[in-house]
C-alpha cells in the first residue's frame, strides 16, 4: 500500500470527525457540541494528531534509494596512456538495497504511522471521557444548588407555619429557631455549591480550551443510554485502540524482521567511469583521444554476521514484549469494564431505592405536617424528615451522575464512536 493511500485511508476518519462538529447547532450547547469543539481545539487531541502526521512523514524517507555518489578528479600531472594523457575523470556510482528491503521499510514504518493514528485515538477517547466527568460534576453540584433553593423555600414556609401556630398559643417559639438555625445552614451550603462551581468550569473550559470565563450550558439531566453487551463477548474491545496499536505495532515488528533479514544481504552498486582524454601527437593512432567509458559493478560483503543476527533478536524480542503488553492492556480492560458495569448496576439500584424512600418520605411529612397543623406537637420530626429527605434527593443526583460517569467509562473502554 502506498504512502498516500494509507494517509487517506487513516487520515479521512479524523476529517470525519472533526466535521461532525459543523453539524451542531451554535446556538444549543449540548454534550455532544463540546466534545466537537474540544476535538478541534483541544491541545492534547491536536499533538497526538501532528505525531500522526509526523509519523505518515517516515515512509519516504526510509523508502527511497541511497542517495547516489559523483566522484571528481582531475590530474595536475598528466597520466599517459596509450591513447593519450588522462585530463579528468568522473565517476557515478548508484546503490541498491537487496530486492524487496525498501517495500518491507515502507511497510513497517506506514504500520508504525497507524500505532500513531490509534494513540490519537485514544488520547480523544481520553479526553472525551475527562470532559464527561466533568459535565456530570456540574451537573451534579447545579442540581443540588436547585435542592438546596427549593429546601429554603420549604423552610421559609414552615417557618411561617411555625410562627402562625406560635401566635395562636399553640406552638413554640423555639420551633421558629429551630427552622432560623436550618435556613442558615442552607443558605451556607448553596453559597458553597455555587463557590464549587467556578473552578469546575474553569476545569471544564481547559479541556475545551477556551477562555476560562465562558458560560456552560448546564444539563437538567444526563443522557443515559446503556450498553448490554455481555462481559464474555470476545469481540468486546475489538474497537479499543490501545490493542488496536499494539496489533499494528506487532505487525510493524513483521515487517522488521524481514528488514533485519535483508539487511544481511549484499548492497548492489551500479556506476559508470568517465576518463576525458587528451590527443597525442602520433600520426595514425588508433582511438586516439577518445574518451574512455567504463561500466563498474559493486558489491557489499556483509560477513561480520553478529549485527545482522542481533537485529533480528532484537526485533524478536520487541515482538514478544509487545504480545505480553497486549495482555496485560486486555487484562486491564477486562478489569475496568466489571467495574464499571458493577458501579451502572448499583447506581441504578440506588436510584430506585431513592426514589421510593423519597415518596415515603413525602407521604411521612404530609402527615407529619397534618398532625402538626392540629396539635401543635413533632414539630422537630419534621425537620427531621425534611432532611432526610434533602438527603435522598440529593443522593439520586448522585447515583445518576454516578451511573453516567461509569456508563462513559464503558463507552471508552469498548471505544463507543461518539
Amino acid at each position: 500500500m502506498s504512502i498516500q493511500n494509507v494517509y487517506k485511508k487513516l487520515n479521512i476518519r479524523y476529517l470525519i470527525l472533526v466535521l461532525a462538529m459543523y453539524s451542531t447547532s451554535v446556538n444549543s450547547q449540548t454534550l455532544h457540541d463540546y466534545l466537537s469543539i474540544a476535538l478541534q481545539n483541544n491541545p492534547e487531541i491536536q499533538s497526538a494528531y501532528k505525531e500522526f502526521e509526523a509519523a505518515i512523514q517516515k515512509a519516504p524517507q526510509v523508502s527511497s534509494l541511497p542517495d547516489p555518489s559523483l566522484t571528481m578528479s582531475a590530474f595536475g600531472r598528466m597520466i599517459e596512456t596509450r591513447v593519450g594523457a588522462q585530463e579528468a575523470r568522473f565517476s557515478l556510482m548508484q546503490m541498491f538495497p537487496w530486492f524487496g528491503t525498501l517495500e518491507a521499510k515502507k511497510n513497517a514504518t506506514n504500520l508504525m504511522a497507524e500505532v500513531s493514528f490509534q494513540k490519537f485515538i485514544d488520547t480523544r477517547n481520553e479526553v472525551f471521557l475527562e470532559i464527561k466527568k466533568t459535565y456530570a460534576d456540574l451537573y451534579e453540584i447545579n442540581k443540588m444548588i436547585q435542592l438546596e433553593e427549593e429546601n429554603l423555600q420549604i423552610l421559609t414556609d414552615y417557618r411561617e407555619l411555625a410562627l402562625s401556630k406560635f401566635r395562636s398559643g399553640k406552638g413554640a417559639m423555639v420551633d421558629v429557631v429551630r427552622i432560623d438555625i436550618k435556613r442558615n445552614e442552607s443558605e451556607t451550603d448553596i453559597q458553597l455549591l455555587k463557590d464549587q462551581m467556578q473552578p469546575l468550569q474553569v476545569d471544564f473550559n481547559s479541556l475545551l480550551n477556551g477562555s476560562l470565563n465562558d458560560i456552560i450550558t448546564i444539563p437538567d439531566s444526563l443522557p443515559l443510554v446503556e450498553n448490554n453487551m455481555p462481559i464474555e463477548n470476545d469481540s468486546l474491545f475489538s474497537s479499543n485502540p490501545k490493542l488496536l496499536g499494539l496489533d499494528k505495532k506487532m505487525e510493524s515488528f513483521e515487517e522488521q524482521k524481514k528488514v533485519a533479514k535483508k539487511d544481511g544481504y549484499p548492497m548492489i552498486g551500479l556506476g559508470l567511469d568517465y576518463s576525458i582524454i587528451s590527443k597525442r601527437d602520433v600520426p595514425g593512432l588508433e582511438m586516439n583521444g577518445q574518451d574512455a567509458i567504463m561500466p563498474m559493478l559493486t558489491v557489499t560483503l556483509p560477513i561480520f554476521r553478529k549485527k545482522y543476527n542481533a537485529m533480528q533478536k532484537e526485533v524478536d524480542y520487541m515482538l514478544e514484549a509487545t504480545k505480553f503488553d497486549k495482555q496485560a492492556v486486555k487484562n486491564k480492560l477486562q478489569s475496568k469494564y466489571s467495574m464499571s458495569n458493577y458501579k451502572v448496576s448499583k447506581a441504578k439500584s440506588l436510584k430506585e431505592l431513592y426514589i421510593k424512600q423519597t415518596e415515603h418520605t413525602k407521604q411521612a411529612i404530609s402527615l407529619l405536617i397534618a398532625a402538626y397543623s392540629n396539635s401543635g406537637t413533632d414539630f422537630e420530626e419534621i425537620l427531621r424528615m425534611n432532611q432526610d429527605l434533602l438527603i435522598l434527593r440529593t443522593a439520586t443526583v448522585s447515583a445518576n451522575k454516578n451511573q453516567f460517569i461509569a456508563q462513559s467509562t464503558i463507552d471508552y473502554l469498548i471505544s463507543k464512536e461518539e
